[in-house]
């Protein structure tokens, strides 16, 4: 029976008569009264009842559903390893194991020949001990030293019968080792005597060597060995679970008694290394170990540059995909950049840039995006540059605008290519820098113009440029413009042309990647100062080298990138030309070709002769002196100058926002005499644009004047894709 205390509530949710009943009775089994205690129980202590065994809340005859058996090949094919190792299907990586493995026998064979003669010394020293062994084992064979003691118990014992069977069996076995030993030893002492006085002094020492080298193998001590333990430097251990067990302990992460840590598959060789697919314990996810790649790398005993972890996000979170290289990728042979002795490159397509931690090529996509490089002094950056405008340099059909602006000539291997070319950081070179890039601007207009006066049949891709229409249309050129600006912070924060280059770097990336134009941007100082945040939030591909902290890591990859595991910050300055290249949310390492001065210049002439027999050489190249071209307004001036969030603007204050915008324009206006009159020469500029000026009273700031509306500007004309 139930407790009668126990009585539903009288109303829930506003029903007396809820559907569902809130207390469900219980059935009692009757409970049989206890018979009296004895009196031994009753005087026994009360025995405290142990805590019954828990329930299982699970329900035994549901079992997971394990699927049809093609569905469960299906799964098993989806997640099988492949049938031929990785190595075999690359003939890259089998080149490298080829190499690899006969460089490293090679090695070692010389090593050890080398020392050959040492071992020898060690062995004959060693030959005296080693005799002595040999001759207090023969004598303790012959005279069956064995036995001794179970015929001396015998004796012992008075045991005759016992001790006559032992002694009849000891000279058994004792005669015919005698005889054997001494026709052993009568032989070699014969053929001692013979070598010695037939065998020519050449081969006497030989023989004598061998044999005492023969003594010394048995008198070797194990805690002096004769060969010279190797190792090479360059190799290191193969990674084992133990070893990822222990270090993820070490740094917090699982624990080798609680566990936690489990493979998703078997450790496997990946390239030049191992490949660790690892599930962390739960509700810790892979960022946690990316943080700690330095304490990972101390915890395995392994040089950091050899350790790459990294986050697997189509499996969970939690999955931590762990690579660690063979061979320490600091002090691994150079790898070429594939352009390096021959070949041509296409700007539409993929560019060779460097190399990814396995040794994998890594391509950069240029056509369709921009580029932003940004790194502290001494990361790297030259390499990134030479490795890029080298690329875009062996396609013909490119026009290479480069504005170095450190002055140090680092890109003079293409300077005989380029359109225009650039370096130093004087402020016409800042001034001829912002020239190009309102040229930039022009040229994408006037593609715009043209590309949309096509029919649709001709762009199914969308408005834009591509190689095909380059050549069906050659008179319109076409052809992909790269404009490259080295250490731009110093176009970005020049006093004069910083607010406009900021601008004009904002428009070019937003509207001329779809017709070819493309800005490729390279700083040392990529803090929110020298890089404007509407120039790096519109960038497609970034490339982040070491930084010194998660606010430039952020700024070049762009906002949450460091807390998603993209940490420039974990890459050491000396790891030069390394960086995480990222483009959108996701990125991996990378690590730029090197290439020499002496290299550069080289492809530099083949660039030449490439655009020689192609007849592609234009601009300072060519011998032509490059006009600027410049199709703003002063509408499209008065939007960049004008303030945010205002509706209306007093035409004096307007003037000298233009001026200190385009001194070379508007900075006259301001030798007019009063504000009256720039307000006159503004209203001028501005009625071809059918833009008028009135009167505009703005009471919380400046009172009555002539002024212009935002509202009475044109509308922009976006001629993006």
């Amino acid at each position: 029976m139930t407790d009668p205390t126990l009585t539903p509530p009288q109303a829930v949710n506003g029903h007396d008569k809820p559907a569902v009943p809130l207390l469900k009775p219980i059935p009692v089994q009757p409970v049989p009264e206890p018979a009296p205690p004895s009196a031994e129980e009753h005087q026994a202590p009360a025995v405290v009842a142990e805590p019954a065994a828990p329930v299982p809340v699970d329900r035994p005859d549901v079992a997971a559903d394990t699927g049809s058996f093609l569905a469960q090949r299906r799964a098993f094919l989806a997640e099988a390893p492949p049938v031929i190792p990785a190595w075999l299907r690359s003939a890259r990586e089998l080149a490298d194991a080829v190499k690899w493995t006969t460089s490293y026998y090679a090695h070692l064979t010389a090593f050890h020949t080398l020392r050959a003669p040492m071992y020898l010394l060690r062995l004959i020293v060693r030959s005296p001990r080693g005799g002595a062994r040999l001759i207090a084992r023969w004598v303790r064979w012959v005279v069956d030293a064995e036995a001794r003691p179970v015929e001396a118990k015998a004796a012992t014992t008075a045991d005759i019968e016992a001790w006559l069977a032992l002694s009849r069996e000891h000279s058994r076995r004792v005669r015919p080792r005698r005889v054997w030993s001494a026709v052993v030893g009568g032989s070699m002492a014969l053929a001692t005597a013979v070598g010695t006085l037939m065998l020519p002094p050449w081969a006497l020492a030989a023989s004598t060597a061998s044999f005492l080298a023969l003594l010394g193998l048995a008198g070797r001590d194990e805690d002096k060995p004769i060969v010279t333990r190797y190792v090479h430097v360059d190799t290191l251990k193969a990674l084992t679970s133990t070893e990822v067990f222990d270090a993820l302990a070490a740094i917090g992460i699982g624990d080798k008694k609680k566990g936690g840590v489990s493979f998703a598959a078997e450790i496997q060789r990946d390239g030049p290394g191992w490949r660790a697919e690892v599930d962390l314990p739960r509700g810790v996810t892979a960022d946690k170990v990316l943080e700690k790649r330095a304490a990972l790398a101390a915890a395995m005993r392994r040089p950091v540059s050899t350790v790459w972890p990294e986050a697997d996000p189509a499996a969970h979170p939690g999955r931590l995909v762990l690579w660690v290289a063979q061979q320490d990728p600091a002090k691994a042979p150079r790898r070429l950049w594939p352009l390096m002795k021959a070949g041509t490159a296409d700007v539409f397509k993929p560019l060779p840039f460097g190399f990814d931690p396995r040794g994998n090529l890594v391509e950069i996509t240029l056509m369709y995006s921009n580029l932003l490089v940004g790194g502290i002094p001494g990361s790297g950056k030259t390499s990134c540059a030479l490795a890029i405008v080298l690329g875009v340099a062996l396609d013909p059909t490119a026009e290479l605008w480069v504005y170095e602006l450190k002055g140090s000539g680092d890109m003079d291997s293409v300077k005989p290519v380029c359109h225009r070319y650039v370096s130093g950081d004087d402020d016409e070179d800042i001034a001829a820098t912002v020239a190009g890039l309102r040229s930039g601007i022009a040229e994408q207009k006037r593609r715009a113009k043209f590309i949309k006066s096509l029919p649709s049949e001709e762009t199914p891709d969308g408005r834009r440029v591509t190689r095909e229409l380059a050549e069906k249309y050659p008179g319109q050129q076409l052809g992909p413009r790269i404009i490259v600006v080295d250490e731009a912070q110093e176009l970005f924060t020049h006093p004069e042309h910083g607010a406009e280059a900021a601008d004009l770097c904002t428009k070019l990336i937003k509207k001329g990647r779809a017709y070819g134009i493309i800005l490729i941007l390279l700083t040392q100082n990529p803090d929110a100062t020298a890089l404007p945040t509407s120039v790096s939030s519109s960038v497609g591909t970034r490339l982040c080298l070491a930084v010194m902290d998660w606010r430039a890591n952020n700024n070049v990859l762009g906002t949450g990138a460091h807390e998603r595991g993209l940490r420039a910050t974990e890459i050491s300055a000396s790891e030069q030309g390394t960086g995480i290249l990222a483009r959108g949310r996701e990125g991996g390492t990378v690590r730029a070709a090197f290439i020499k001065q002496t290299e550069a210049e080289e492809i530099g002439k083949r660039a030449l002769a490439l655009r020689t027999a192609a007849g592609t050489l234009t601009g300072e190249a060519a011998g032509q002196q490059v006009e600027d071209q410049d199709t703003s307004t002063v509408v499209d001036h008065l939007r960049a100058v004008w303030p945010d969030g205002a509706d209306a603007v007093h035409s004096h204050r307007l003037v000298e926002a233009l001026a200190a915008y385009r001194a070379e324009l508007y900075g006259p206006w301001l030798d007019e005499p009063d504000a009256a009159a720039r307000s006159t020469a503004l209203s001028a500029a501005l009625k071809p644009h059918k833009v008028p000026t009135r009167q505009i009273t703005l009471r919380e700031c400046c009172g009555g004047a002539k002024g212009v509306r935002l509202a009475d500007l044109p509308e922009v004309q976006d001629d993006a894709e």
